[in-house]
């Protein structure tokens, strides 16, 4: 689509205005995003505006239409229809109304839908990684090609957890690791795979909706707990088949005969010790240091976390299991005349109880969230008073979509969004080398809470006006909320 505002200037070169980077571009090539070109003298975004669409069939269930096709223009159904902002264009220098402000009729009720990409420099990447193995330790430098893009932040419960990108390292370092930054963003959020290496710790292959690969292997599931809940949970199925049971764990291991689960059995003491710290019966801390083996330690052999048992208590013949917290790692031991632990074939009846475990763990994965502040000059192209497209936002008269794929909203001052990119269409974010990311984003109202915000009212263009120009129709995720139609209903100004 042919933007109105590019410059021309000698040479036949035309001056793109889409980004701050002001290129000129010569007939025929690209500007430096590789989104936009000279053709025929015209600034042209290179790539399809995406439209989403749900059709109705007899009966009024909603059903996405199969695959993809270009957009002939043609509205049939306004209500399953939804112009997205991937493939819009921006509003650089920003005071310009958004490239699309659509109106459509839903249910009897007018909508307007603001349409636009956002150019971010305040943006990063969560990155969510389902694996017990040890990443890195926490505000640990994250690096790709040796640059700096973020760190290791609190892991979450059978996770590590990464904030990467973030206006700092996008243009508070070198030039280099604003690049290598705003790349490694740009893949990320287009669900492409990145290698990442973590300073002390491992190297792991990211991509969204994927396993995770931790030094060359891939994960094939995360814990069911740690070792105390993993007791809890499986405490009945081993009672009777074996005297002691270990869940190696490196943040809480478990040791059923001590938990308060072998109590509640009966079970009788062991005379086992563990290596670390006691917390509360059945639960000790700093078995051994955090690493890629049994649970998330750094331990090959899990008898090495063991203490001599107590002579007073063990005796020969004492059936002990120890475990993982995902069930990789098992093992069955008998103590022999001296107590100590010798290993034997797994006994069938705790075979079951084993693989129960990893019945139980969920396929490891990596999980992207963009993250996004919008509460800056791109208000612009929405209403000439900023403030006002924030409180609505905030009071849920405005429903905001990235790509059409619903957004969490920070509490707090300003538009902060966060979205899971595995739910937008392929290839949705872009870049500019200022650097920063371009990101889709919507702002659906209903006409008078536009009005009331202070709209741009002379910009609207109805749904069914919009024709020619490249557009791609795309099915909308059949679970994904319908933007038109967002299952929270929202409060009006009047």
């Amino acid at each position: 689509m042919a933007l109105d505002e590019a410059s021309p200037v000698a040479d036949d070169k035309i001056r793109c205005d889409a980004c701050p980077v002001m290129c000129f571009i010569k007939p025929g090539a690209v500007g430096a995003c590789d989104r936009y070109g000279n053709v025929d003298g015209e600034l042209v975004r290179m790539e399809p505006h995406i439209v989403l669409e749900r059709t109705l069939e007899h009966g009024g269930e909603i059903v996405p239409f199969a695959g993809s096709r270009e957009w002939d223009g043609e509205i049939v159904h306004q209500q399953g229809t939804f112009i997205t902002a991937i493939g819009a264009g921006t509003t650089y220098p920003d005071y310009k109304p958004a490239p699309f402000i659509v109106s459509s009729e839903v249910d009897g009720v007018d909508m307007v839908t603001v349409v636009t990409e956002g150019i971010f420099s305040y943006c990063g990447v969560k990155v969510k990684i389902d694996t017990d193995r040890f990443l890195g330790p926490e505000q640990a430098t994250v690096r790709v090609e040796g640059e700096a893009i973020g760190h290791v932040t609190t892991g979450e419960y059978g996770s590590q957890m990464l904030s990467l990108g973030g206006v700092h390292h996008l243009t508070g370092g070198s030039k280099k690791e604003g690049r290598v930054t705003c790349d490694a963003l740009l893949q990320l959020s287009n669900s492409k795979a990145v290698e990442l290496t973590i300073d002390e710790g491992e190297t792991v292959i990211v991509q969204a909706g994927k396993p995770p690969i931790v030094n060359g292997i891939q994960e094939s599931r995360m814990r069911v707990g740690c070792g105390s809940a993993t007791i809890g949970i499986f405490a009945k199925q081993w009672h009777g088949k074996v005297d002691e049971v270990v869940v190696v764990d490196d943040h809480i291991t478990g040791v059923l005969s001590e938990h308060q689960a072998g109590k509640l059995l009966g079970m009788a003491g062991t005379g086992i010790k563990l290596k670390g710290r006691r917390s509360t019966p059945g639960r000790y801390f700093q078995v051994a240091q955090p690493g890629t083996g049994w649970g998330g330690t750094n331990i090959s052999d899990p008898l090495t976390i063991l203490g001599p048992f107590d002579p007073k208590v063990a005796y020969p013949g004492l059936r002990l299991l120890m475990v993982s917290t995902t069930g990789e790692h098992a093992a069955y031991y008998e103590l022999d005349e001296n107590l100590v632990p010798v290993e034997m074939q797994m006994p069938q009846p705790l075979v079951e109880p084993v693989e129960r475990i990893a019945e139980n763990c969920e396929p490891a994965l990596s999980t992207v969230l963009f993250i996004g502040g919008a509460g800056g000059s791109l208000r612009a192209g929405v209403t000439e008073n900023p403030v006002r497209l924030t409180r609505s936002v905030k009071d849920a008269l405005t429903y905001v979509t990235c790509g059409g794929a619903p957004v969490y909203i920070w509490p707090g001052g300003g538009i902060t969004f966060m979205v899971d990119v595995t739910r937008l269409p392929e290839n949705a974010f872009g870049y500019v080398p200022t650097p920063a990311l371009v990101a889709p984003l919507e702002f659906t109202m209903s006409l008078t809470d536009y009005e009331a915000l202070g709209g741009h009212m002379d910009a609207i263009q109805p749904l069914a006006s919009l024709k020619g120009g490249s557009r791609l129709r795309l099915p909308q995720r059949p679970d994904n909320p319908w933007p038109l139609a967002p299952e929270q209903p929202r409060r009006s100004l009047g």
